[in-house]
């Protein structure tokens, strides 16, 4: 990404913090977005007193995994120490804002509320908070401990489509109400003694607002307790959830009746402690920080229909919309700069390692650094769908699973099928008709592609102006990761997803949480009454510092080619969904 340094000390910073599973970063940008300062704290390499590993703690028995709070504590000491080492005078910033893992929480007991509006700023964070805390301890995203309290949520409201109706989202194991309940039944007296519950990016505001501040609108969709719609909490989850029809308890744990609809709102002043400590001005402003997902649409201007699409070890799927259309598959939640949009999310386990795993089974390229070119050969050389010339021929569709997928929900496996559009028939693949592993190359990309594009038609729609002739797709597709700098990959997301204006890489580094949160602060502070986030970012961003144009999105005649095979995926699942029923049910007998 784009670095500079400003020899003009007058002109006003931002910073963004982005608090994930391995590391906390923080950047400064300018008013011209440019950024002039980023540090990171790398939890495993650089923490001192924590037993952890990539992060986390783990109790296999249970399937828990946390991280402890006082970790973080020392990274935003470290952080600021490094920001100070680095030249930043903190008297320049204007604003803050932050980005945490989604779903996490901490629980603050009533002497560590106190403690966190009465700092000494001779004093480090992790010297006075450490032990401010009910639970000394955050549940991680990837905490599995939750599956007994996920049925309870997911039968709450009737069903799993009902809960995604009110809240966004089926109940999922790191979402913060099913951990809030398996705590409170696993540890009442913690509980008990909890004064306030902060999610991670309430937690990052609260620390420099000296006390606790409210959720995010965005963030407190990822809790399973929130009426998107109603934009209220929903009485019977928090009956659930606390045990009681009396849920005013749980209410003040969560300071309920404070979650600001604007996702710029000024929560107040930085606290005088980092005035006293580090030199910030007495006028930096704390706006709400957000979710690392919420945050990472905000890293650039992103309208309604465009879509990002993170190819790393995951796959995730991100776009805003103005229509709200869950279902227990997908996310929805409120996008978290603009009211009437929404932000709508597909997450998948088999990304990246479902893709070396079809990359490492084909002859390998006597060049070692080149290990994905023998891949990119299949997977070019290939016809789309593995078709022939004739397009009422057999396509090939394949589900390529080594680990246990969320979308489906199925267990890890290889499923290959002939699909007969005609016939909307399914036959197995053999040797004979899908040559292994040669036919996996393309088909594995083609598959995952596919579910986003199944999992997302009813949210795109045709572009109007001189192009609404064209099929419903997205705007732009951008792609980011490790997979993004993939030639081919690129070129059979345009084929796939389409794209009326291309396919674009969005080279930000590892830094788009960061960004989002420092973009989002900027708006927050320099916003004229009535200006959108996406108008001000917008009129300032530079696109030719971070997009580069790599593949071209609609290709007529392709695009239309995968609409069949769109509903050949469909089917395709619900076949290894039916062998998966059947098996389960083989073995209770």
């Amino acid at each position: 990404m784009c670095s500079t340094r400003n020899t003009r000390t007058d002109q006003p910073l931002y910073l963004g913090f982005d608090l994930s599973t391995q590391q906390l970063k923080g950047l400064a940008v300018n008013s011209a977005l440019k950024a002039e300062y980023e540090v990171k704290f790398d939890f495993d390499a650089d923490a001192t007193g924590f037993n952890i590993k990539k992060g986390v703690l783990t109790n296999e028995a249970e399937n828990e995994v946390f991280a402890p709070v006082a970790l973080w504590l020392q990274a935003i000491d470290s952080v600021l120490q490094r920001l100070k080492d680095d030249g930043l005078d903190f008297g320049r910033v204007r604003g803050i804002s932050g980005a945490g893992m989604q779903h996490g929480s901490v629980y603050w007991s009533k002497q560590g509320e106190q403690a966190l509006e009465n700092l000494d700023s001779s004093k480090s964070l992790q010297a006075q908070l450490s032990d401010a805390f009910s639970h000394l301890y955050s549940p991680n995203w990837q905490d599995a401990s939750t599956q007994k309290q996920c049925d309870a949520f997911d039968t709450c409201l009737g069903d799993e489509a009902h809960l995604a109706s009110i809240t966004g989202s089926k109940a999922h194991h790191r979402f913060t109400g099913p951990q809030i309940l398996r705590f409170r039944t696993k540890c009442p007296e913690k509980y008990e003694s909890t004064s306030r519950i902060c999610l991670v990016s309430s937690f990052i505001a609260s620390i420099f607002l000296g006390k606790i501040a409210p959720f995010d609108i965005s963030d407190v969709c990822g809790m399973n307790l929130w009426d998107i719609k109603a934009g209220a909490w929903n009485e019977e989850l928090l009956t659930l959830t606390s045990g009681s029809s009396d849920t005013s308890v749980l209410k003040h744990k969560l300071g309920a009746a404070d979650v600001p609809e604007d996702g710029g709102a000024y929560l107040g002043d930085i606290c005088p402690y980092f005035v006293q400590r580090w030199g910030f001005s007495h006028a930096c402003a704390i706006a709400p920080s957000t979710g690392d997902n919420p945050s990472t649409i905000l890293a650039l201007p992103l309208r309604p229909l465009d879509a990002i699409v993170s190819l790393g070890t995951s796959t995730t799927f991100l776009m805003s919309t103005p229509y709200y259309k869950p279902n227990p598959a997908v996310h929805f939640m409120n996008h978290p700069t603009t009211p009437g949009l929404y932000m709508f999310m597909l997450c998948y386990k088999n990304g990246g390692l479902a893709r070396e795993h079809v990359r490492d089974s084909l002859p390998q390229s006597s060049e070692s650094s080149k290990p994905w070119q023998k891949f990119d050969q299949f997977s070019t050389s290939t016809p789309p769908l593995g078709q022939s010339s004739d397009p009422s021929s057999p396509m090939k569709i394949g589900l390529f699973f080594p680990r246990p997928e969320i979308v489906p929900n199925l267990r890890a496996g290889t499923w290959r099928f002939l699909y007969k559009p005609r016939l909307n028939a399914l036959m197995a693949a053999d040797e004979t008709t899908w040559k292994q592993p040669d036919d996996d190359a393309r088909a594995i990309v083609e598959s995952q592609f596919l579910s986003l594009r199944l999992r997302s038609r009813d949210l795109v729609e045709s572009p109007t102006g001189p192009n609404a002739h064209l099929p419903p797709q997205p705007r732009r597709i951008y792609l980011v990761g490790g997979g993004s700098r993939n030639a081919a990959i690129a070129k059979i997301a345009g084929e796939v997803l389409g794209g009326v204006e291309g396919v674009y890489r969005l080279d930000v580094g590892e830094n788009a949480c960061a960004l989002g949160a420092a973009y989002k602060a900027v708006w927050s502070i320099e916003r004229k009454p009535g200006q959108s986030f996406e108008e001000l970012i917008g009129g300032r961003w530079n696109e030719d510092d971070f997009v580069e144009k790599i593949a071209e999105g609609y290709q007529e005649g392709i695009f239309e080619r995968y609409g069949p095979a769109v509903e050949g995926l469909d089917l395709v699942e619900k076949q290894a969904l039916k062998e998966e029923t059947t098996q389960c049910c083989l073995r209770c007998k």
